[in-house]
């Protein structure tokens, strides 16, 4: 995939009839319903990693939870939906304390968890936190809300879990491994909000669309001819 970067922040689309923006923080905004999806936040992997005797750098859940009040402050959401994978794993929960004072910052804002795969083995946040858990698909407006892609007979998939990322290539031998948003006819997949997450290289498909992550911009990657 060649690549042409534009210098717009944020890319708009139309799914399910609906206008949304593509994100450069890997977040999805619906300004009509002010809804904010994010998927595969993973808090407290890095946590997890050390309490398992990893050397590997903490800090990480101090910053996607920093990214997460600087888009609440510029699009003052509703609702933030979160498509699963909100905890890393059961060692993660030494990180509560943090993610319960970032949440009293945000009494008023309704939150949602679509239990992902490390969300049954962490367990669900504990209810002082006012995160609503429900399973998958979690249907809002036009939306199967769901954690795992997968089709659904009447909405329009919105899912994590892959940690999806596309190989862009330069004019030489140069490339590059970057997050992207994947959509197609009636499903699109997030790229992992977390820090510290890996992402899984997602083959070309015809229908398959791919938008870019790099920066502060998001732009569509080229079909290949």
């Amino acid at each position: 995939m060649t690549f042409a970067p534009s210098s717009a922040s944020q890319f708009p689309v139309r799914w399910a009839g609906e206008s949304l923006h593509l994100l450069p923080e890997r977040a999805l905004w619906w300004p009509e319903a002010r809804v904010l999806f994010v998927a595969d936040l993973h808090l407290g992997k890095a946590a997890t990693y050390r309490a398992l005797g990893q050397p590997v750098p903490g800090g990480t859940t101090g910053e996607n939870l920093a990214r997460l009040d600087a888009l609440i402050e510029r699009h003052a959401p509703r609702r933030i939906v979160f498509l699963g994978d909100f905890l890393h794993a059961a060692q993660a929960r030494t990180v509560l304390d943090t993610v319960e004072n970032w949440r009293a910052r945000h009494p008023g804002l309704a939150m949602t968890l679509v239990r992902g795969n490390h969300d049954s083995r962490a367990g669900d946040p504990p209810d002082t936190l006012g995160i609503e858990v429900v399973d998958e698909p979690f249907l809002l407006g036009p939306f199967a809300c769901c954690h795992h892609p997968q089709s659904h007979a009447t909405h329009f998939v919105l899912a994590g879990h892959l940690h999806p990322v596309c190989r862009l290539y330069g004019p030489g031998r140069d490339s590059v491994r970057l997050p992207c948003f994947v959509s197609e006819a009636r499903q699109a997949v997030l790229p992992a909000f977390g820090e510290f997450t890996g992402g899984w290289l997602v083959p070309q498909a015809p229908e398959r669309r791919f938008h870019a992550v790099g920066g502060a911009s998001v732009w569509a990657v080229p079909s290949p001819d």
